[in-house]
């Protein structure tokens, strides 16, 4: 798990960087993660690659709300190009299925920036800043 960590005048944003997921070398829907989500959507996975578990026993694979602020999402796959980022608030992100404090495996990933994904870093670090509570659409 690598959570990269950058400070400003206000403070430090932690940012979590993953792959848009494919399958069969093409971009894959969120449907295809999940047939709730759209088909109009893409997918990330949002999980650690490593399962382990806590001094409790509890699974600690899935990320919790607090553990990043921003979710970077290699958009690879959809667009063929390494340096595309969408990026989105970790705030904004599905509650997991079992534990409200845990994100869902798989979020929905916009097609195009919006409201609630950028291409544009400092766009992410000002809705960080900005407080506002949303959640994405699937």
């Amino acid at each position: 798990m690598t959570i990269l960590g950058l400070t400003d005048v206000f403070g430090s944003v932690k940012i979590q960087v993953k792959l848009q997921r494919s399958k069969d070398l093409k971009p894959m829907t969120a449907r295809e993660g999940f047939r709730r989500f759209s088909s109009d959507l893409f997918i990330v996975e949002t999980q650690k690659t490593r399962g382990g578990t806590d001094a409790a026993g509890n699974s600690t694979r899935q990320y919790r709300f607090d553990e990043f602020d921003i979710i970077a999402v290699c958009m690879q796959p959809s667009c063929g190009n390494w340096s595309t980022f969408y990026y989105s608030l970790s705030r904004w992100l599905l509650l997991g299925d079992d534990d409200d404090s845990k994100l869902l495996k798989f979020q929905p990933v916009a097609m195009q920036p919006n409201e609630f994904w950028t291409d544009d870093f400092e766009t992410a670090v000002r809705w960080l800043r900005s407080g506002v509570n949303k959640v994405i659409p699937s």
